[in-house]
C-alpha cells in the first residue's frame, strides 16, 4: 500500500538559493548551503534552530571531513571549515586560469574523496558562458585532478549502490547520466544517458540516491522531486513542491526516511513570489516508503 506523502516546510528562512542537504548523522543535524547568501546553514530538527557561518564569497557545498569540520566549495576555492571558530583555510583552488568560474555542487565518494564542478558566474539564474565548467576531485592528500570539461553548469552526483557507476548532472543538457566508476582510482568511463528531462520537468538540479539505488532528482524551475529508476530509465513517481526552484534532496532523520529538498528564490519577481511565499525554504517530505544512505565524509 502506498503510504501517505507529506511535505512540510521546516526551515522557514528565505535562502537566496538553497543547496548542497547533507545530514550530519552524529549530530542529527541538516547541513545545506545558501549559494548567493555567501552562509553555511546547520538546522537541527530537535531545537528547530538554525546556526550559520559566513563564508565571504558564494558557497556552493559543505561537506563532513573525517578529521572534523567540513569542506566547503568557497568561490574557486576548496576550503576547510572550523565550525567552532568559524573559519575557513583554503586547502586547493581549481579553474585558476578561468577567474569568472565558480564551484558548484559537490559530493564525497564511497572511499572518501571529493568530486566537485564549476560553472561560469550567472548572468541570471541558470544564464551561462556555455561550456566553461569542469568536474574536479580531491584526494585526501589534496591532489586536484580534473576528469572533462565542456561543462554548462556542474551539478548533482551520486553513485550506485555497488559504487561501480557515477552518475552526474550537468544541468543545460537536460539528462541525468552515467559512468562507469572505478572507486579505487576514481577513474570513469563509458559516459551514457540514463533519463532526458520531460516537457515541464525543468532543469535537473541536485540529486540523492537511495536504498533501492534509485535516484531522486529536484527539478530547478519545475516544483518537483522525479524518482528515476536508473537501470530502466523510467520516472517512477513525482514528488510535487510549493515553489518552482528546487535546487537538491537529500534523505535524513533517524532511520534516513525523510528527504530534504531545499528551494531558491533568486530570480522570482514579485507576482512569483507572491504565489510562492515558501521560496527559499527547505523542506521534509515524509512517507515516501523508502530510505536513503548516509552521506561519506571527505578523508583528508
Amino acid at each position: 500500500m502506498m503510504s501517505s506523502v507529506k511535505v512540510k516546510c521546516v526551515v522557514e528562512e528565505s535562502a537566496l538559493i538553497g543547496e548542497g542537504p547533507v545530514w550530519e548523522e552524529s549530530d542529527q543535524t541538516l547541513l545545506f548551503v545558501d549559494i548567493a547568501g555567501q552562509k553555511i546553514h546547520r538546522w537541527s530538527p530537535a531545537t528547530n534552530h538554525v546556526q550559520s557561518l559566513e563564508t565571504g564569497h558564494m558557497v556552493s557545498f559543505a561537506v563532513p571531513r573525517s578529521s572534523g569540520g567540513y569542506v566547503a566549495g568557497v568561490g574557486r576555492s576548496i576550503v576547510a571549515v572550523d565550525w567552532l571558530n568559524q573559519t575557513t583555510r583554503s586547502l586547493a583552488e581549481v579553474d585558476k586560469d578561468k577567474p569568472n568560474n565558480r564551484l558548484n555542487d559537490g559530493k564525497v565518494d564511497p572511499c572518501g574523496r571529493l568530486l566537485a564542478g564549476t560553472m561560469a558566474m550567472e548572468e541570471k539564474p541558470a544564464v551561462v558562458e556555455r561550456k566553461q565548467g569542469a568536474l574536479f576531485s580531491l584526494t585526501s592528500d589534496l591532489t586536484v585532478t580534473k576528469h572533462f570539461n565542456q561543462v554548462d553548469i556542474s551539478n548533482g552526483l551520486d553513485w550506485s549502490l555497488d559504487q561501480k557507476t557515477f552518475f552526474y548532472i550537468d544541468s543545460l543538457s537536460l539528462t541525468v547520466d552515467a559512468f562507469d566508476y572505478n572507486i579505487h582510482s576514481g577513474h570513469m568511463t563509458n559516459r551514457r544517458v540514463v533519463y532526458h528531462m520531460e516537457e515541464g520537468e525543468g532543469l535537473p538540479d541536485g540529486m540523492t540516491v537511495d536504498a533501492d539505488g534509485r535516484l531522486w532528482v529536484a527539478c530547478y524551475n519545475g516544483g518537483r522531486v522525479i524518482n528515476i529508476d536508473p537501470i530502466t530509465g523510467v520516472r517512477l513517481r513525482t514528488v510535487s513542491l510549493p515553489v518552482m526552484k528546487t535546487t537538491s534532496c537529500c534523505f535524513g532523520g533517524p532511520n534516513y526516511t525523510d528527504l530534504y529538498v531545499t528551494s531558491a528564490s533568486l530570480g522570482l519577481d514579485q507576482s512569483e513570489r507572491r504565489h510562492q511565499p515558501l521560496a527559499g525554504a527547505t523542506f521534509r517530505v515524509t512517507g515516501l516508503g523508502v530510505k536513503g544512505c548516509p552521506s561519506n565524509s571527505f578523508s583528508g
